[in-house]
């Protein structure tokens, strides 16, 4: 297939540059100042000129990889976007609704929560892998452990997710103490959740993690205030599905209580093995991951060297 486009210089140097490597007939016509791309011969997938040109560019000059520091740099303090953490030092986390966080895992939509201190990249699959119990003997201990935990860190983790994404994955310490149901204070519900931590390399988010998605942080930015105003606050996270989802947060008044996310952007309690709910796993991105490619959105999202 034969097209014509104009600015033939840049396109007959680029094809001089790299024809030593890769088969590219670019030929001008005079007096005419438009060149005839002949991409049947390129052997590049492209069927346009401006699409071969692009690749053949990159096989030039590569892009630079994204490095968590350079998300960093992209930190706002307004709208939606990436903010400094007012809890936790050294944390980020994407808030709002329309934020620039997807990213390519395991061949499936993800999105990243946070850029943690040590550079590691928390992310969470964007739709559910289904709905399950969280532990059918009724206990709400993560480390017991759960039978979501079993199932997360076994057959899910070996079986599901292919050997590419296993190797970017690094285990963490994550928060999984009990929250108080209903309060009102966020930094004391975050102390709550690092009182108990477990070590591992799958799991999920917690309620202080969805409070701190939402960029509505002074109408949604508790658990009291985020259920007092579900209806504005799920408009305001990223993190909100019209679904009723697990988080990693025990319930602190009895012993078999989780905190979920429920289909209204609120937050409710189940006993852990009565109901099955949807599940969204989570993992740590180790700080080595390169990110080559992609500006984030939906239609081109982060994707993973």
């Amino acid at each position: 297939m034969k097209k014509i486009l104009k600015n033939r210089i840049f396109i007959f140097a680029l094809g001089i540059l790299i024809s030593s490597s890769i088969s590219v007939l670019a030929q001008t016509y005079f007096p005419s100042n438009d060149v005839t791309y002949d991409n049947t011969q390129s052997g590049l997938s492209s069927n346009d000129v401006q699409g071969a040109i692009d690749e053949l560019y990159n096989v030039c000059f590569p892009p630079e990889p994204i490095t968590p520091d350079d998300l960093i740099e992209g930190a706002v303090t307004t709208g939606d976007g990436l903010y400094k953490d007012a809890y936790e030092e050294g944390r980020y986390f994407y808030r709002g609704a329309n934020v620039n966080n997807y990213i390519i895992f395991n061949n499936e939509v993800w999105r990243i929560v946070s850029i943690e201190p040590d550079k590691t990249i928390k992310i969470m699959r964007d739709a559910s892998i289904g709905d399950r119990a969280w532990d059918s003997s009724n206990s709400n201990n993560w480390k017991r452990p759960a039978d979501l935990n079993t199932y997360l860190n076994g057959s899910y983790l070996t079986g599901t997710l292919n050997a590419t994404a296993q190797s970017q994955i690094v285990p963490k310490d994550w928060s999984i103490g009990s929250v108080t149901y209903d309060n009102n204070d966020l930094a004391d519900q975050i102390n709550d959740e690092k009182s108990t931590t477990w070590n591992g390399k799958v799991a999920l988010v917690t309620v202080s993690e969805y409070i701190r998605s939402n960029s509505n942080q002074s109408s949604c930015g508790t658990f009291s205030k985020n259920n007092d105003n579900y209806s504005t606050c799920q408009n305001s996270s990223w993190m909100y599905i019209n679904d009723t989802w697990w988080t990693l947060s025990p319930l602190a008044s009895y012993s078999g209580g989780v905190l979920f996310v429920n289909s209204s952007g609120g937050f409710s309690d189940n006993n852990a093995g009565s109901t099955s709910r949807a599940v969204r796993p989570a993992v740590y991105l180790s700080s080595s991951v390169q990110i080559t490619g992609g500006n984030g959105s939906s239609e081109t999202p982060y994707q993973i060297k």
